[in-house]
């Protein structure tokens, strides 16, 4: 049977792929089926998932994947343009040349998905991107923040990333993030991202 912490791994992971609708209804006795979990294993999960604000809980109905609107997603970005910013901050004060040389491939990857109008890659570049930033910067206290809200807002940054031309903005303004850490210049670099978030702001309200 699955360890608790796998279960609630593997149904996060399953949620965030879009395998489950906002607002569709998670039934346990499912749940336990398809992960190969006991009911108590399943139950924690979904309350851990309910405090990341992924999913909530209807009384008497049970639990269901939370709906997103604009609004909030535009309010959960604002929080996460500050966080973020700080991150590059500390990514340009702490990067060393070889992690330099790595934010510069994924900048080159990211640049060729673009050209060939490849978005999955691009969209999964740009998650590894933001996720190498933040292993550089290693603030745990911004990290844990930037993981929880990167939950409750993953449809919404997948349905921007299909916007048409909103890559070849984008990679533009990843490639200034990138180029701010390697020149350890902290103030350009949280400048830039966000710069870029506060973009990805405008992109939600203008497809809403």
């Amino acid at each position: 049977m699955a360890a608790e912490g796998k279960v609630y791994e593997q149904l996060k992971a399953a949620i965030l792929r879009g395998d489950y609708v906002p607002r569709q209804r998670l039934v346990e006795a499912e749940l336990c089926e398809d992960l190969g979990a006991s009911r108590f294993q399943v139950r924690r999960a979904l309350l851990t998932l309910e405090a990341d604000g992924i999913v909530e809980h209807l009384p008497n109905k049970g639990a269901r994947i939370r709906e997103i609107g604009v609004d909030e997603a535009v309010e959960i970005t604002e929080v996460r343009m500050v966080v973020e910013g700080l991150v590059a901050a500390r990514a340009a004060e702490r990067v060393d040349d070889v992690q330099a040389e790595t934010l510069l491939d994924i900048g080159r990857r990211m640049r060729a998905a673009v050209a060939e109008g490849d978005v999955a890659t691009y969209s999964e570049m740009n998650g590894v991107l933001h996720q190498t930033l933040r292993e550089i910067a290693h603030h745990e206290k911004a990290n844990g923040i930037i993981a929880r809200l990167h939950g409750q807002m993953v449809r919404h940054q997948y349905a921007l990333s299909r916007v048409p031309g909103r890559p070849s903005v984008s990679v533009v303004q990843h490639e200034d993030i990138i180029r701010a850490v390697v020149a350890r210049d902290p103030a350009a670099a949280e400048a830039a991202m966000r710069l870029h978030i506060s973009s990805v702001i405008d992109a939600l309200r203008a497809n809403s």
